[in-house]
């Protein structure tokens, strides 16, 4: 994997980890002030508003990242792409807090949910100007390969959301505490962003016109097309919530929010390569580096299938115990999560796989594909909640979230890289079943709970269960041969000391032992 691209993914890794830690501290104290109801409310209405931006954004994120990272014409091509994206990311923001305040005022929210929505859309309209400048500022920095600076800004956001969102639940402002906690992680993300954007960059380029021949039909064309593919895949995360939400109300929302919110742990890594690839694939693009493009694409569904394989076996081994203790809902929320699981890993395939596609800049397919799985996702919503509830919501999602990964890949040879030419699909799924009988017979034996301040009481086996399940299931996918132990080494290497000292260390021992023994099957990648 190419040393610039390793070394984003890394960056990348490290602020969704520390938002992963920050998320695992805050989402129950913050699902507990609020209680499953409002909870739910929550949920709904932080879905509608990443539906909404998908309007006022145009496209602006994926965009600017693109278009940035393609060598043309020097700096003067990045000055005027950020001046054109500014312009229209301001311009969008404005229409923006327009019609909400109109949808608003026209008591549309409380016609389609219920009265109590209105007030929470009032203080929703500060958050799209926000969310907007924010949005622009961070993968403005990353189209520019600068996610050294972009990284730290999202953990800003993370850290500054539950610091200012809890102390107001609690004191009694529910829904509307957290999304003025939302407003002003976002605006201090915002001003930090634009802080160092100007700083890398000036900003005096917004008022300037673009030289001839800047591409502006070209860029207005590619944010059509991806407002078109965002909101299909906007509507496959967020359309159950909002149907549930309507259908049948209540608890019931709250309980299903807290079911996908582990379900979508599986999307860590994925959303992390997702993130990365569309600007750094969109230079190999542009440089016609399909040959290297195939075998990053390749690579990255072999990782990205054993990861969210082996964890998807903890979470559901886990369920029973985890939630209960950590939502402190009840069992409620465990079997729509494990009838989501199979189609939230489906999910975790596709998602590397669409963001090549989208450096590409084709569009065609990818839309094609997200649409055919929107359109089986909003059919089976619609069949199966009102007659099921929560349980229908879990099965329709997973169905839909399935079919995403078999249509990338269709889409993926259309335009043409081949995302399964290393895959290794029946090694690691043997690796998976072979591994699945120890960690559930270890989540089954490890009964004990342990005693956490603040927190009560914790089941042992989430602190025994995924360090020996990871180590029990690398094991058996190195003797199948899904992947070899110098190639875990070799991407080891790229961390940062002493991870990286001592795994290149390692990786010069075990080559020579390789030549010296001759052994090779337990080496090879």
């Amino acid at each position: 994997m190419d040393r610039s691209i390793l070394s984003g993914i890394l960056s990348v890794s490290a602020s969704k980890f520390v938002a992963l830690i920050v998320g695992l501290l805050s989402k129950p104290v913050l699902a507990r002030l609020l209680g499953p109801e409002q909870f739910g409310e929550y949920a709904t209405v932080m879905a509608v508003q990443a539906i909404f931006m998908i309007f006022v954004s145009a496209g602006i994120s994926d965009g600017v990242r693109k278009y940035l990272a393609e060598d043309r014409d020097g700096d003067r091509w990045k000055a005027s792409v950020i001046g054109f994206y500014l312009r229209t990311a301001t311009g969008l923001a404005i229409g923006g807090t327009i019609v909400l305040a109109c949808a608003t005022y026209s008591d549309f929210f409380a016609t389609v949910f219920s009265s109590r929505f209105s007030r929470y859309f009032y203080v929703l309209i500060a958050l799209v100007i926000t969310a907007q400048y924010w949005e622009f500022a961070r993968k403005s920095l990353m189209g520019f390969g600068l996610e050294r600076y972009s990284e730290p800004l999202k953990i800003l956001y993370s850290v500054s959301f539950p610091l200012v969102a809890l102390p107001l639940i609690a004191a009694g402002y529910g829904v509307i505490g957290a999304i003025i906690g939302q407003i002003v992680a976002t605006g201090l993300a915002a001003i930090g962003g634009l802080t160092v954007l100007h700083n890398r960059k000036s900003l005096k380029n917004v008022f300037r016109r673009p030289p001839e021949g800047f591409p502006r039909r070209e860029m207005l064309t590619f944010n059509s097309l991806s407002i078109a593919l965002i909101f299909l895949l906007m509507s496959l995360y967020h359309v159950d919530i909002l149907m549930l939400q309507a259908w049948v109300g209540g608890d019931e929302v709250g309980y299903y929010k807290a079911a996908l919110e582990f379900a979508e742990f599986l999307w860590f890594v994925p959303i992390v390569f997702q993130t990365v690839f569309v600007h750094s694939t969109a230079e190999l693009w542009s440089n016609g580096k399909t040959e290297q493009i195939s075998l990053l694409a390749a690579k990255t569904t072999r990782y990205t299938f054993l990861l969210t394989a082996v964890m998807s076996i903890g979470i559901a081994s886990l369920a029973s115990e985890v939630i209960p203790a950590y939502w402190r809902y009840g069992m409620e929320p465990v079997g729509p999560l494990l009838l989501l699981l199979p189609g939230s890993l489906g999910f975790a395939l596709a998602r590397p796989i669409l963001a090549i596609s989208q450096g590409n800049g084709e569009l065609r397919y990818p839309i094609a594909a997200t649409g055919v799985a929107a359109v089986v996702n909003l059919l089976l919503n619609l069949i199966l909640i009102p007659r099921y509830g929560m349980q229908g919501a879990a099965v329709a999602t997973s169905i839909g979230y399935t079919s995403m990964v078999v249509l990338h890949v269709w889409s993926a040879r259309k335009i043409g890289f081949d995302p399964l030419a290393d895959a290794r699909v029946g090694r690691i799924t043997l690796a998976s079943l072979i591994t699945a009988v120890p960690i559930f017979g270890l989540a089954s034996a490890i009964t004990s709970v342990i005693t956490v301040p603040y927190v009560g009481t914790l089941p042992v086996s989430i602190l025994v269960v995924p360090p020996l399940g990871l180590g029990i299931f690398l094991l058996v996918a190195i003797s199948v041969r899904a992947i070899g132990a110098l190639e875990i080494l070799e991407i080891l290497t790229e961390f940062p000391d002493p991870i990286g000292a001592l795994a290149n260390t390692l990786c010069k021992h075990l080559r020579r032992l390789k030549v010296e023994t001759g052994v090779g099957e337990f080496f090879r990648p």
